[in-house]
């Protein structure tokens, strides 16, 4: 009897032990937040999201309305055969295109990509399989925005977001319309911030991009990155390709830029940029030991223009810069992001290192003539040259070494597209003879016959020189 009531007490005492150790352990059907651990040597693993849970449909619902179809008809600038030059060309002169874009207002203002309409003699949005007219308000090549304006009421705004709250591996949507394809919708994570691709064709480029996996075509361009709460979080640019087509990562302009350059294009026609007077550059262990520097952090000051607000408040070349008022600095698209969201007039601290000793200054920003007024961008327009003359401002004169220059904007067809003449070539002289006067420009090129020796500086800063006979 004693052997029996023991036996019982072991087997009771197994199944409850069974039981308890059953009862720990988690449940196939259940996802833990927890992290798992394991007693082999590898990386700690956190719990992984489970995608089948997410659900876009509202983001999408409220983000797709606000992005519209672009689509446009330029001047063909690489249609140079003998009817073009006699009869302005009738045949496969015009080349079309298309793009996407972003409703900012219910009035009709819309936010694209410069590139979609760059040299467009026709642009038209559709939305809702509704044509309207559109013409352009401002452009802004450093950031390559642009803003465009149809006539029409009561459009759906899409809701703006703030690009500063954005984190790496939130979820995100990219809306446009990839290859003719309306109101497509992609998902994917934030891979990176403050991303610099050196895409952007200006003396003055702002790249700060949010790079995503979402996917991105050709067609996204200009198109909506929103939450997933559906707010616009940035504007689709560009994309990393080998191909031409994704390849995995696409790339957005921060709607906290996006804000400051369209409220100015539409209230001034022209980004009301401001200057500080500096370039910089990343500190990686080559440049810190050739500085002799104690420590990677910061940028150090690689350009530094004569006269401009940094000279004026003491800094000098090589200096290391560590914050912009409490913004700290690690590489240069920190810094080229800061500069974009102020404007000539505004003040701001920097913390900066001078033979590894603390220092601060404040530096009151400029316009880009080296004042604080407004800018008004005038520009100089010729049919028969098909192109539109600009002068250059002065902060962009001094960083090429230039007294001089007109330059070329809005290439249509005629004359200097024919001639093979770039939008953004700065003509500095005709005929040996210096040139600072866009209409001074126009009337010679308009009136010329005989040799013509135009010389210039194109968009890459290479200098060149072309001779004609007309």
């Amino acid at each position: 009897m004693k052997h029996i009531l023991t036996l019982a007490i072991a087997l009771t005492a197994g199944f409850i032990g069974a039981f308890l150790f059953q009862s720990t352990q988690p449940s196939e059907n259940i996802i833990s937040d927890a992290p798992s651990y394991s007693t082999h040597p590898v990386a700690y693993t956190p719990s992984l999201v489970n995608t089948a849970t997410m659900d876009f449909t509202a983001a999408s619902a409220i983000s797709t309305p606000s992005v519209v179809y672009i689509t446009t008809v330029s001047a063909n600038q690489n249609s140079n055969n003998w009817f073009d030059w006699y009869f302005n060309g009738n045949g496969n002169n015009f080349v079309a295109g298309s793009g996407s874009g972003v409703i900012f207002s219910h009035d009709g203002y819309i936010i694209t990509n410069n590139h979609v309409i760059q040299r467009a003699e026709k642009i038209e949005v559709v939305h809702n399989k509704t044509t309207y007219q559109a013409k352009i308000i401002g452009t802004d090549p450093s950031s390559d925005l642009a803003v465009l304006k149809i006539e029409a009421e009561n459009l759906p705004a899409i809701t703006l977001g703030n690009s500063s709250l954005v984190k790496i591996g939130e979820w995100v949507l990219a809306v446009g319309n990839p290859f003719n394809l309306t109101s497509t919708v992609t998902a994917g994570i934030v891979s990176a911030k403050g991303r610099n691709i050196n895409v952007v064709n200006s003396r003055f480029p702002i790249e700060s991009f949010i790079q995503t996996d979402a996917a991105i075509n050709p067609g996204n361009s200009g198109g909506a990155l929103v939450n997933t709460k559906g707010e616009l979080i940035g504007i689709n640019t560009a994309i990393l390709s080998q191909t031409g087509s994704y390849t995995g990562y696409g790339f957005s302009v921060p709607v906290d830029i996006v804000k400051k350059v369209v409220s100015d294009l539409i209230k001034y026609g022209v980004v009301q940029k401001a200057f500080i007077g500096v370039e910089v550059n990343e500190i990686n262990s080559s440049i810190a030991k050739q500085l002799d520097l104690s420590s990677l952090d910061g940028t150090y000051v690689t350009y530094l223009q004569k006269d401009g607000a940094a000279e004026k408040a003491g800094l000098l070349k090589n200096d290391i810069l560590l914050k912009l008022d409490e913004k700290i600095i690690e590489s240069r698209s920190d810094f080229d992001e800061y500069i974009a969201y102020k404007s000539p007039g505004d003040k701001i601290k920097i913390a900066y290192k001078r033979n590894n000793t603390l220092k601060e200054t404040y530096v009151t920003l400029t316009n880009e003539e080296g004042t604080n007024g407004i800018v008004k961008r005038e520009l100089f327009s010729s049919t028969t040259l098909g192109a539109d003359f600009s002068t250059i401002p002065k902060v962009e004169k001094d960083k090429m070494g230039l007294q001089n220059g007109v330059r070329i904007v809005n290439v249509r067809n005629g004359l200097i597209s024919r001639l093979g003449l770039q939008e953004g070539f700065i003509i500095t002289a005709i005929n040996r003879a210096p040139v600072s006067d866009p209409n001074e420009v126009i009337r010679i090129l308009e009136n010329i016959r005989g040799q013509v020796i135009i010389e210039g500086i194109a968009s890459n800063g290479a200098r060149s020189f072309y001779q004609y006979y007309f």
